[in-house]
């Protein structure tokens, strides 16, 4: 008995640790990835009129908005294929390619000449490597929440998988830490402007390959490895035996990623051309609410497996939906940088209830066969059509002076996902992944 007690404990450490270990190193991953995109959105300001030429910057950030828009229609190709890749040969596989390609991307942006130097050819290499860092989100998604989810234990199910949102929260406070070093410490706003902003794209790329080293060790899920499926099987077909879930996740992703890309890749601009602060002061609000949002996550994720899942998704529907509307209203018309700060924290205080818990959400839909390509593609199909569109839509409603019509927009885009939230059933209480449990243990 007394060697036994012994030998179970070390046995039970031994695991907390090992999935502590394969959660930290998936989600570092996770991290790298989401830097190396936002750290566009993060220093656009800087490079826009080297691709861009004009005299007008709200239209140099609409061009350069548009590109992050396509970036965004390459997510389902990216989901399709690496959703297939994670169901037939692992999450492991499709872990490590989605950080190789993301890799690509950073390094072309950080390489390619202006539009001085090589005229029309210079936004056309940014864009073939936006599309390559597109298809890498797009498996990468999937790939990362399958992993966390099956990672983790039924009872923490919410709380470990909370940190998909922590990390890609993370990889822009990443972007935008490296931007306030450059902007405060390093570099003046003229060299910014005419190299320094190829720096961030060269660290990103940098860290993608330290990355993929990491993640070769990672271990296979036991889902996995019990519903190793048929590579000759189409992962597209095998979805399609799955419309209502596929359909959940189209409604309860329209609102949240709507919001979710508001008051993350939009909102520093928001700030600089609505609320007239400064690029400094603009950059500062945004990590600051972004440390905000990160802190939420666990919390939120943790509250789930408690609460549930669906209570905390509609709490987020019918909050949005109210305060949408009057808090960007605030936000446009404060004049210092504290009102701004705690406004967007107010905001996170909702956006947060669906950021924590939507990955584990979707993998709790699926079974494990189909599950990395259940989460992926139609989530990656949602977000390159309103996510994505998000920035460019709200630039252009201000270029044609409606400004607030886009503020409505994104309101009824969260009733209608407060629709879906409030006739789905509860993923926690019927989760696919504890069916597969049972059956696999």
């Amino acid at each position: 008995m007394s060697e036994r007690g012994p030998d179970r404990q070390d046995a039970n450490a031994a695991a907390v640790s090992a999935r502590l270990r394969a959660i930290l190193v998936g989600s570092i991953g996770n991290l790298v990835e989401w830097y190396d995109f936002y750290v566009y959105s993060a220093f656009s300001l800087y490079f826009a009129d080297a691709f861009f030429p004009g005299d007008d910057p709200v239209a140099q950030m609409l061009s350069a908005s548009g590109v992050f828009a396509l970036g965004f229609f390459m997510r389902p190709i990216g989901a399709y294929i690496f959703g297939r890749i994670g169901d037939n040969r692992g999450r492991r596989a499709a872990l490590m390619l989605s950080v190789l390609l993301m890799c690509a991307g950073s390094l072309i942006i950080a390489l390619v000449p202006t539009y001085a130097s090589i005229g029309a050819a210079a936004p056309a290499l940014l864009l073939f490597a936006r599309l390559l860092q597109g298809a890498s989100l797009g498996g990468e998604y999937g790939s990362s929440a399958t992993y966390l989810a099956e990672t983790a234990t039924p009872e923490r199910r919410g709380f470990y998988s909370s940190f998909q949102y922590v990390t890609m929260i993370a990889g822009q406070l990443l972007a935008l830490l490296v931007l306030l070093i450059l902007q405060n410490f390093a570099l003046d706003d003229a060299a910014l402007r005419d190299w320094g902003w190829r720096i961030p794209f060269a660290i990103g790329a940098l860290l993608a390959i330290v990355a993929l080293l990491m993640r070769r060790d990672l271990a296979e899920t036991p889902a996995f490895e019990a519903s190793r499926g048929d590579p000759s099987v189409s992962s597209l077909r095998a979805l399609l035996a799955h419309k209502r879930e596929t359909m959940t996740v189209v409604g309860l992703t329209l609102g949240g990623t709507i919001a979710f890309y508001v008051y993350t890749t939009y909102m520093q601009k928001f700030l600089k051309l609505s609320a007239g602060l400064g690029a400094t002061e603009t950059t500062w609000i945004s990590a600051g609410s972004l440390l905000f949002a990160l802190m939420l996550q666990p919390v939120y994720g943790a509250m789930s497996d408690r609460v549930g899942r669906r209570p905390m998704l509609i709490a987020f529907g019918a909050l949005g939906t109210l305060f949408t509307v009057p808090l960007l209203t605030a936000i446009s018309n404060v004049r210092d940088a504290w009102s701004a700060f705690a406004l967007i924290c107010c905001a996170w205080l909702i956006v947060a209830l669906y950021t924590s818990i939507n990955a584990v959400v979707k993998a709790e839909l699926f079974p494990a066969a189909i599950r990395v390509t259940g989460v992926a593609l139609p989530y990656a199909a949602t977000v390159s059509v309103f996510g994505g569109s998000a920035e460019y839509l709200a630039l252009w409603f201000k270029a044609q002076g409606r400004e607030s019509w886009f503020y409505w927009y994104a309101s009824a885009a969260i009733f209608v996902s407060l629709v879906v939230y409030a006739t789905m059933r509860d993923t926690k209480e019927n989760s696919r992944m504890d069916a597969g449990t049972k059956r696999e243990a």
